[in-house]
């Protein structure tokens, strides 16, 4: 136990100071939510805000007048920040003020305003980044006049329509079409394509993932570091060291990843957020947990095997390949049928081992799935793997026999099944 404890402990601490590993597990995440807060700023937005749908934004305004030559602003809405909006008499004034620095922009209303809809706008250094959030004061200001004064009217036409699809699909629920995610939610695109999401993302983390346990065995090979620690450690040992312990490290940049998505999800606005109501079950979130661990071991076990008869590090590319053939093909096939994921094939492949951390996640994220079934697959699972642990420690003992020779799927698959 304590000589599978080193191994684990190596390889937290080499991989969590590779600057390779940083940069993909945090530094991405940390600049897209940098990006994201960027063009939020420069867009005049905030992160935080949380702006009702119903009603302009008139978040980070500025000080601005306006000359109102049409006479038809008669109040001030009173959302809008107090002394946001400063009434001029003529232009001359407000240029004076706009000179002095008591506002920093000032609006005109022409006498035709009613015919043409023109309004003018004077600021000493306009900014196309900031051109929504400058004249929404001004706009919603001018709906509430234009209506008399009635604040709830102008409210609906500035926001005329609050969709509700009604799905007619056979065997669809029409009051409920968004209530689980799918493809039978048409009003809302994130509820619409949260599976293929949840597909793509748990490709991504086994991938990456197993990955490191691939260059890690292929590296100590080539170095012959792998045949010292033979010599005092049996292969299991140095297997389920490396496992558990880049498991974790892969764990961390799996809720790196997700954390970044779910922060942006909760500051994006109303393009990128979950309707109100709208909540991701707990259930989802740890049979997401049991899914990635397992599908990690089981692949990150394939890679080590392969790792094991790969003559150099530079080949590990074309090797990933190949260990991952079976898990593409469930990727793939994914996103044919995720408009019926409760079909035969989708079934299947969700309960075969190889595919199943994927296809699974995904009929579990559109909901509907037996409970059975979901156990059967974590069974099947965890017998594949200790299956493929216990064939990959014993490839160890041929490496030196197989060492120099050039990779091939046949040999790995042959030496996996014992035939080499």
């Amino acid at each position: 136990m304590r000589k599978t404890y080193l191994v684990l402990h190596h390889e937290l601490v080499t991989t969590l100071t590779r600057p390779s590993y940083l940069l993909i597990a945090f530094g991405l995440p940390l600049l897209a939510v940098l990006v994201f807060a960027g063009v939020t700023i420069l867009k005049g937005g905030s992160p935080n805000r949380g702006v009702s749908p119903d009603a302009p934004d008139t978040s980070k305004l500025e000080v601005e007048g306006y000359v109102d030559q049409a006479g038809l602003i008669s109040i001030i809405p009173q959302d809008i920040p107090r002394d946001h909006l400063i009434a001029y008499p003529n232009e001359q004034q407000a240029q004076r003020a706009l000179e002095a620095g008591e506002v920093a922009a000032y609006f005109v209303i022409p006498e035709d305003y009613i015919e043409t809809g023109n309004l003018l706008y004077i600021h000493p250094s306009p900014s196309p980044f900031s051109a929504h959030v400058r004249d929404s004061a001004m706009r919603w200001t001018l709906l509430v006049n234009v209506l008399g004064g009635d604040i709830e009217l102008a409210t609906r036409v500035w926001n005329p329509a609050n969709l509700d699809v009604t799905d007619l699909t056979p065997g669809s629920q029409p009051d409920q079409a968004c209530s689980q995610p799918g493809m039978s939610c048409e009003s809302n695109l994130l509820i619409r394509y949260l599976p293929m999401i949840m597909l793509v993302l748990f490709y991504i983390f086994i991938i990456t993932g197993s990955s490191l346990l691939l260059k890690s065995i292929s590296a100590e090979k080539e170095n012959r570091v792998m045949e010292i620690l033979m010599l005092s450690i049996s292969p299991l040992q140095i297997l389920a060291g490396k496992i558990v312990g880049l498991g974790f490290v892969a764990l961390l940049q799996m809720v790196a990843w997700l954390g970044t998505g779910y922060l942006v999800l909760r500051t994006g606005g109303q393009t990128l957020n979950l309707p109100a109501g709208f909540q991701i079950p707990p259930s989802l979130l740890a049979w997401g947990l049991v899914f990635f661990l397992l599908g990690y071991a089981l692949y990150a076990s394939l890679m080590a095997g392969a790792g094991a008869l790969v003559p150099k590090v530079k080949e590990t590319t074309q090797v990933t390949w190949v260990v991952m053939t079976p898990l593409l093909a469930g990727y793939l096939v994914g996103f044919f049928i995720v408009e019926d994921p409760h079909g035969i094939l989708a079934t299947g492949l969700s309960l075969f081992p190889l595919t199943s951390p994927i296809m699974m996640m995904l009929r579990l994220t559109v909901g509907g799935v037996p409970l059975w079934h979901t156990l059967l697959a974590v069974g099947l699972l965890v017998l594949t793997v200790i299956v493929v642990v216990r064939a990959v420690a014993r490839m160890f003992h041929a490496q030196n026999l197989l060492s120099g020779q050039p990779f091939s799927a046949k040999r790995f698959y042959g030496a996996l099944l014992g035939r080499a």
